[in-house]
């Protein structure tokens, strides 16, 4: 599921699993590979960014790093994944947080910068 005003920088270099959902304005800025796996859930207004500076440069080099969402991850809605980062399986990055680096599967991040605070668990449904 793809939502209106999404924004890829690079088709050819986003690769998006089998029943994944890409919320409404999230922003895929991918200058390098993006993997986004199955059933993933991408919320409204998150951004995941493949580039960044090198402030300690004076010519502001530009620095890439690829973004991995293994199976079933979810960023939250206003979230941001930044460059060489791995979200591994069910992991969630909560609302509006900031994460840069492994987020550990299953397991719950909130805050900037993100950190870990609790077990991502699953119920059956009634």
């Amino acid at each position: 599921m793809l939502k209106p005003r999404l924004t890829i920088k690079y088709p050819w270099k986003l690769e998006i699993g089998d029943h994944a959902w890409i919320g409404e304005g999230v922003w895929i800025d991918n200058l390098v590979a993006v993997a986004i796996g199955p059933h993933c859930c991408i919320s409204q207004g998150a951004m995941l960014l493949c580039g960044n500076h090198d402030y300690r440069s004076t010519t502001f080099d530009l620095l890439q790093g690829e973004v991995v969402l293994e199976a079933g991850v979810w960023i939250g809605a206003r979230a941001v994944v930044g460059p060489e980062s791995t979200c591994e399986s069910h992991s969630v990055l909560a609302l509006g947080s900031v994460a840069r680096g492994r987020l550990k599967a299953w397991t719950v991040y909130r805050g900037n910068p993100a950190v870990p605070v609790r077990d991502r668990t699953m119920r059956d449904l009634p």
